[in-house]
């Protein structure tokens, strides 16, 4: 079919959806082109970095509007562009298309929602049956999300990705031999860099309360910089009620970029702005307008997805995308992470979301 990515960008500008033979389409050629970038991806200043989007399309123009439009404008997204929020459809059409207009101009790295078994749970599936009535457009998405990137390297100096590093990994040359086009496992070296995070209260690595990934600290990232040459690692992964977090005497950023999220958390948002000279500036910014805002039943709705563990979130995933039973999910109506969250000694409804993100 002869694809016009302009109308189509224009079009989602414009909040309509894409036809779902148009996404198709759209997935099976950036699936073509991803398939040839490496897993470690080497790219230029000047680029803005954006954190998590979850779904949250307004927030998304609202970046745009505030870090400028491509190709005016070099992207780096870090991962998590869907689930909780209500337009992960609408998120992940944007961003593919100005993936394959652009594709020197716009960087996708995965995230730990870019995979079947969470974007089950966490609203992602759900909106797809809703806005298209059957999972065929949730499943070009979720095999797209195979070919997505792990990590980026900016100017040879700024290592990122999505959540953080991993026991297993001391060089970017060990990532690049990676197997990168499958589902996120559950655990080892690509698990660990979707879902690890930085401890501050920590010099080496420690098991991560999540249930996947490892917390590390200091003494890691020092080492880790120093054995492959770097200044800095850039993630995001964490929600940041400032909008960016900066650790380890500078040698570690966490940048957020979904303001009051999940319509409820009250936080702000930022993008980070890499000059060619290496310096690092947060762009914070607050949620899109009010008038663009969602409906208060699109809100509680939104929050369905805000909370607890992804029943299967460890299990094995068929080849129809459906996932099997798993004990470390809990019990399947949510408790596991309640349940979890109880013996932590943290208020399961408050603090869920800061874990489970």
């Amino acid at each position: 079919m002869v694809l016009d990515l302009d109308r189509c960008i224009e079009s989602l500008f414009k909040r309509q959806l894409l036809a779902e033979s148009v996404i198709k389409e759209i997935c099976e050629r950036t699936k073509e082109l991803l398939m040839n970038e490496s897993n470690v991806v080497h790219i230029n200043a000047p680029v803005t970095v954006v954190g998590d989007i979850h779904g949250q399309f307004y927030d998304l123009l609202e970046i745009f509007k505030i870090g400028g439009y491509c190709p005016d404008t070099n992207y780096l997204f870090l991962g998590d562009y869907v689930d909780r929020g209500l337009y992960s459809v609408e998120t992940m059409s944007i961003l593919t298309c100005l993936k394959l207009r652009y594709p020197d101009r716009v960087q996708l790295v995965r995230g730990n929602h870019e995979s079947r078994a969470v974007t089950q749970t966490y609203g992602f599936y759900t909106e797809c049956m809703k806005k298209y009535g059957s999972p065929q457009v949730w499943h070009y998405f979720t095999d797209l999300f195979d070919y997505l990137t792990l990590s980026v390297v900016i100017d040879n100096m700024i290592f990122c990705v999505h959540g953080g590093l991993s026991p297993s990994i001391h060089t970017i040359d060990q990532i690049k031999v990676m197997d990168r086009f499958k589902e996120i496992p559950h655990e080892g070296p690509m698990a660990d860099l979707v879902w690890s995070d930085p401890d501050p209260g920590r010099e080496e690595f420690a098991v991560s309360p999540r249930g996947a990934g490892y917390t590390f600290g200091s003494l890691v990232v020092e080492k880790f910089l120093h054995e492959n040459g770097m200044d800095h690692i850039l993630r995001a992964h964490q929600l940041c009620m400032e909008g960016f977090q900066v650790l380890f005497d500078d040698q570690l950023s966490t940048v957020w970029s979904a303001p009051n999220y999940c319509y409820r958390c009250g936080n702000l948002a930022s993008i980070l702005e890499v000059g060619v000279d290496g310096e690092r500036h947060f762009n914070v910014f607050e949620a899109a307008p009010e008038n663009e805002r969602p409906s208060a039943a699109e809100v509680q709705r939104a929050a369905m997805f805000a909370n607890g563990i992804p029943t299967g979130l460890f299990s094995g995933v068929g080849s129809n995308g459906a996932m099997t039973s798993s004990p470390a999910a809990g019990n399947g109506n949510g408790n596991g992470a309640s349940s979890f969250l109880t013996t932590a000694g943290m208020d399961p409804t408050q603090d869920a979301i800061h874990y489970f993100l």
